[in-house]
């Protein structure tokens, strides 16, 4: 029976115990997991915010461009002519505009006007938005 106690003791010294809490090292591993997942939800959101500003420019141009062309059907036939590429004024200044109009296309007595917007990039043209219609005599 001595023998039988001194082993029990004995086992008693070798098995884990139950834990109270984390170890260092599964805290570690779980700041590690949890760091990953961060950044990761950080890179996203850099990427969707850049992708709303250029959603809201991409919008802008096509408005200014669309307000051009309204300008241009409530002009008579013969002023509408073409405007070189410009700076538009404040508050629209990182924006430039262009007006092609090219005479009897697509066919005779007709006008194709092309409306372009440009935004982006120290020149103002890394994009743009380009409207097109024909307009009759």
């Amino acid at each position: 029976m001595d023998n039988q106690k001194k082993d029990i003791r004995y086992l008693k010294k070798i098995s884990p115990r139950p834990s109270d809490g984390f170890t260092l090292l599964e805290i570690l591993i779980a700041i590690t997991i949890l760091s990953v997942g961060l950044l990761g939800m950080a890179s996203l959101t850099v990427g969707i915010i850049n992708a709303n500003k250029f959603s809201d420019e991409m919008t802008t141009a096509t408005t200014l461009a669309q307000d051009k062309m309204e300008d241009i059907r409530r002009m008579s036939y013969p002023d509408v002519t073409s405007e070189a590429k410009a700076v538009l004024s404040s508050p629209y200044s990182q924006y430039k505009r262009e007006v092609a109009v090219a005479d009897d296309s697509p066919a005779a007595g007709m006008k194709t006007v092309s409306v372009k917007v440009y935004w982006g990039g120290a020149s103002l043209e890394d994009h743009h938005v380009e409207l097109k219609t024909i307009l009759t005599q």
